[in-house]
């Protein structure tokens, strides 16, 4: 609407101009008289100019105005708007034409020609709007505080601030063409290298990242870089970098890192952990340390519950109550108690807190929890070190003490040295009444010790006084003590023990006279030494002799002779024994001591001799073996012994062997007996089961009873003749395990004839439960046999009194086994009492005198002991006490 006002208005003026001026073309063609044609074409030129003006209705309007003062002033008739002449029509057709597009072309190229002129008026304007952008965009690029770069998809340089440069230490020459990894550590350059990559895989989306920057000084600072990556001309992708300094951030958030760090790690270091707790919201804060104190996952939610959660239930009152109360009355807490944490262990808790007021006056505590179980552990220890000190210094009779020089009284006086001076701890004692009990003669000489020891400042000195005690009693006392010096260069205090040393200086005097005697029993030692018959000897590196004391004569050897020979050259059982020696030979060259190897050799006359030696290995101070050193002993007469020995008791055995089988003989009686009894049962039995065997119809049953008897009765007798055949048995000795009820039983089982024979009544106290013997059965139960005849005979002249053998076991005071036979027969004389024993000793006419002597042998063969016991009552009590298994293995 507003551009056709102004169309309008610009069309008035030139249609008024353009009317005004046809009217005067008219009046000058009139007056002129010019032709038809002439005057059509001022007029088009009249159109045309006006047309100009650039209003194509007023250019149309005179354009009208033009034929119709054409039509009416030039075309015949004249005066009129009709045209005859058939040759003006064409005429005012081409003027119309030529004035219509005449007036349109020119009205085009006025609008183009304005248009244009816009247009360049824009262009102009946008360009200097953009020579101006670009001065500002330069400006803010080279004058910003930041630092930029422009850098192409290969990673150089295309353009960088100054201040940037500046930043970096470089002019910007120096930057532009380089690549841009340049700036950054190695060890960063592939992470700025996929930076940049993915900015060029999405073009247009801004991107940010840290890293630190190389100045070319070699000094590194951080940077937050932000980079977008944009299509520049020939559409070729940049990536336009701008770089923020943040390294008095980074600086500051690496100092708070490890600001919380070093905090993290202090509490870890101390056991204390830090809480927030809002009474108000209820919101709670624990530290890591707190939650591991407390030991909750972190993903917890914080709070007072969970801390009476794990308290112990003996404190979880006390800990209520405190939670309780700083809700009630907000105010500073400290608390200690106990947690109870699911292994079972148990934690001791400081808590303390202070109330503070956050900006929306809500109450809030802030606070620390210290794990304090390792002080109160501590605590205990030390309270205990203190008992321990003080029971130690008790039972040493030590005790400590600290001296004021400049007070001239004690500062510190432990239990123990009121208890040397016979003082009650627990009284007060003036120092007048301590100086009373050292004795006279002491006190100047330690007040001088003191004295010498504050003058010259001795660190160390001791010092011997005695003690007067109440009951008239000495105690000597010997004190180590040391000054301490003040900060003026002056000694202020003295520090020492008092240790009660009456046993050790009489011990000194036992021990002088001990060593006295030890003197003397080393001189006799030596004298012994110089007259025995063993030897001293050693041998080299190689093992060869280097030395024989002179003793050697002895043994009839001759230490010259033996000189230079290995020990296995003189001996003379290295066939016999190759073991032996390749053992011995072993441990020689594992350079290992031996003890008592024994070998055979000979003397100087040819004649066999043993000998026992024992070795050490020596060493000189680096480590080298030079041979051993030893001792020998002439020991053939200790094997010929032991060889008589091993005779005698074969001959032992073998006079054992008679005296059983002679018991036998004895028991011939006995024995036909107990076995003709099952065999006239089985016989008896054997009838029986015939006769019901013979039956019309068999008495099955009964005939299978008769021979299950028959069975037993025969078990019986095999078991007679069993033990028979064991007594009469010549066999090694068989040690193992014996319950001594069971031997008894089995000695009764045989001699039960003879019992009923003699008319002997048998008493049986076999105690219950007796431990285990290790013995041989079959010489045991000799003893036992040879005891019981023994008191049948002894009773066989008893007719005014029931003949009664009593048989008894039982367990003496020291846990032995002990068996005890007991006959009221004639008895043992007095006189008789300490042979009876003996070998070839006997009261019999027709004895040998070895039963009880075979008997003692046999028992003391098992580590026992046979006795007779002597009694008020008739008759004589012989018994043996023989070692448990569990004493003999042991």
């Amino acid at each position: 609407m507003c551009s056709q006002i102004s169309s309008f208005k610009r069309s008035g003026p030139q249609f008024t101009f353009g009317g005004i001026t046809l009217a005067l073309v008219t009046l000058a063609c009139l007056y002129l008289q010019a032709h038809f044609a002439a005057t059509a074409f001022a007029y088009l030129l009249v159109v045309l100019l006006f047309s100009l003006m650039g209003s194509f209705i007023a250019s149309s309007a005179l354009c009208i105005l033009a034929i119709v003062a054409l039509a009416y002033y030039f075309a015949p008739p004249a005066f009129s708007l009709r045209i005859d002449d058939p040759q003006d029509l064409p005429v005012v057709v081409a003027f119309f034409i030529a004035s219509i597009v005449g007036t349109h072309l020119i009205g085009k190229l006025r609008q183009e020609r304005e248009a244009a002129r816009v247009a360049t008026a824009k262009l102009q304007r946008s360009a200097a709007d953009l020579e101006d952008r670009e001065r500002r965009w330069r400006a803010i690029f080279e004058h910003n505080p930041a630092m930029y770069f422009m850098v192409d998809e290969a990673g150089t340089v295309l353009n960088v601030n100054t201040f940037g440069a500046t930043q970096l230490g470089y002019a910007r020459g120096e930057l532009i063409g380089q690549s841009v990894l340049g700036v950054f550590l190695e060890e960063d350059r592939a992470f700025i290298r996929e930076c940049v990559r993915t900015c060029l895989e999405d073009i247009g989306q801004s991107r940010t990242w840290d890293v630190q920057k190389v100045r070319k000084d070699g000094s590194v600072l951080w940077v937050r870089e932000n980079a977008k990556a944009m299509l520049w001309a020939d559409d070729q992708p940049i990536v336009l970098i701008a770089c923020e300094d943040i390294t008095e951030r980074k600086r500051t958030e690496l100092a708070l890192q490890r600001s919380e760090a070093h905090l993290a790690q202090a509490q870890e270091l101390s056991h204390t952990g830090s809480f927030s707790w809002n009474t108000t919201t209820g919101e709670a804060f624990w530290s890591k340390e707190t939650f591991r104190i407390f030991q909750f996952d972190s993903e917890a939610v914080p709070g007072p519950q969970l801390v009476v959660e794990r308290t112990h239930p003996d404190d979880r009152a006390s800990v209520k109550e405190t939670i309780d109360r700083a809700m009630r009355d907000p105010s500073d807490f400290e608390h200690e108690y106990r947690l109870l944490l699911p292994d079972g262990s148990v934690k001791h808790i400081h808590a303390q807190a202070r109330a503070t007021r956050t900006a929306s006056g809500d109450i809030e505590f802030v606070g620390a929890a210290t794990d304090i179980t390792a002080a109160r552990r501590a605590e205990q220890q030390l309270r205990r070190s203190e008992a321990y000190l003080a029971e130690a210094q008790h039972l040493s009779h030590t005790g400590s003490w600290s001296w004021d020089v400049y007070g001239l009284d004690f500062v510190y006086r432990s239990a123990e040295v009121d208890r040397l001076f016979g003082f009650n701890p627990q009284e007060p004692v003036s120092i007048e009444t301590i100086r009373s009990r050292i004795h006279p003669d002491d006190l100047p000489r330690l007040q001088e010790v003191q004295r010498q020891a504050i003058e010259h400042k001795e660190k160390r000195f001791e010092y011997d006084f005695r003690i007067l005690l109440p009951d008239d009693g000495i105690r000597r006392i010997h004190s180590v003590a040391h000054v301490v010096v003040g900060s003026d260069g002056n000694v202020s205090e003295l520090i020492g023990t008092h240790m009660d040393v009456t046993e050790q200086h009489a011990a000194r005097e036992r021990l002088e006279t001990t060593l006295a005697a030890l003197r003397e029993s080393e001189q006799r030692f030596r004298d012994y030494a110089e007259t025995a018959s063993d030897w001293l000897w050693e041998t080299g590196p190689d093992h060869q002799v280097t030395h024989l004391s002179e003793h050697t004569s002895a043994a009839g050897i001759l230490a010259t002779g033996l000189m230079g020979l290995l020990r296995w050259d003189i001996a003379c059982d290295v066939e016999e024994e190759p073991e032996k020696w390749r053992q011995h030979r072993a441990t020689l060259e594992a350079h290992l001591p031996f003890r008592d190897l024994v070998y055979r050799t000979v003397n100087r006359t040819g004649s066999p001799i043993y000998v026992r030696t024992s070795g050490k290995p020596f060493f000189d101070g680096n480590g080298n073996f030079l041979g051993y050193r030893g001792v020998s002993t002439d020991i053939t007469a200790t094997i010929r012994a032991d060889q008589a020995e091993q005779e005698l008791r074969k001959a032992q055995a073998e006079l054992a062997h008679v005296t059983r089988v002679t018991t036998l003989g004895e028991l011939t009686t006995t024995i036909a007996h107990e076995i003709n009894q099952p065999l006239a049962a089985i016989i008896s039995n054997a009838d029986a089961c015939l006769g019901w065997m013979g039956r019309e119809a068999p008495d099955l049953s009964a005939a299978r009873s008769s021979v299950e008897w028959i069975i037993e009765d025969a078990i019986r007798a095999s078991e007679v003749i069993r033990r028979v055949r064991a007594l009469a048995k010549k066999g090694e000795i068989e040690m193992v395990p014996l319950d001594i009820n069971e031997v008894v039983k089995d000695v009764i089982a045989l001699v039960t004839r003879e019992l009923v024979s003699h008319r002997v009544t048998l008493r049986i106290e076999l105690a219950a439960a007796l431990p285990a013997i290790l013995g041989d059965r079959i010489q045991l139960q000799q003893v036992i046999i040879n005891l019981v005849m023994n008191g049948i005979e002894a009773m066989d002249a008893v007719t005014d009194r029931t003949r009664e053998l009593l048989i008894q076991s039982s367990k003496d005071d020291m846990g032995q086994v002990q068996l005890a036979v007991t006959d009221c027969g004639v008895g043992v004389a007095e006189d008789d009492a300490d042979r009876v024993l003996d070998p070839f000793f006997t009261t019999k006419s027709s004895g040998l005198g070895m039963g009880l002597s075979i008997c003692r042998s046999i028992v003391e063969a098992h580590g026992g002991r046979l006795s007779m016991v002597h009694r008020h009552g008739p008759g004589a009590t012989f018994q043996f006490v023989l070692p448990s298994h569990k004493e003999v293995v042991s």
